[in-house]
């Protein structure tokens, strides 16, 4: 039986990294506050994270009174980050699926932690998405081409 659940578990995770090419990798604590007093969200307002894995951007967040939506398409990874941020109530939602298809809610900033290759296409959906001002940190990897507003440590601040 456990390794059952063992199979699943990793079944779960390598679907994501074979076909959508985004394995799950948490980012630092020291990050998520760097990332979160760059984008210099105010209580109330809304932050879309996108790949949320476990929840942490979320829940950190939360902390600091900022709604939040965050997408994740790898079931388990969903349903952690569901339970751990359960006791922030309607400050928290968690969408099970790929980002990419799903519809964005208005939101004033957007959290990444993806991959070079992705990029693009994430400059795109930006600039396409929102009808008013929004800001975008990535963490880890820049946008090729587009000027970051600022940059602390591996995050970097762009504005659309």
């Amino acid at each position: 039986m456990i390794w059952l659940v063992i199979l699943v578990v990793i079944l779960a995770f390598q679907f994501v990294v074979l076909f959508l090419g985004a394995p799950y990798v948490p980012t630092m604590h020291k990050q998520r506050r760097v990332a979160l007093d760059l984008l210099e969200l105010k209580p109330g307002q809304t932050l879309i994270d996108l790949g949320c894995g476990d929840g942490a951007m979320l829940i950190e967040a939360a902390k600091r009174g900022i709604k939040s939506v965050g997408y994740e398409i790898n079931p388990l990874l969903a349903y952690i980050a569901w339970v751990r941020t359960r006791k922030y109530g309607n400050k928290v939602k968690i969408v099970r699926g790929n980002f990419w298809q799903k519809k964005w809610p208005p939101a004033d900033a957007v959290f990444v932690f993806l991959t070079e290759r992705y990029m693009e296409r994430l400059n795109q959906n930006m600039k396409n998405r929102f009808k008013k001002p929004v800001k975008l940190v990535t963490y880890g990897f820049s946008i090729s081409g587009k000027k970051a507003s600022a940059t602390k440590g591996a995050c970097f601040l762009y504005k659309y």
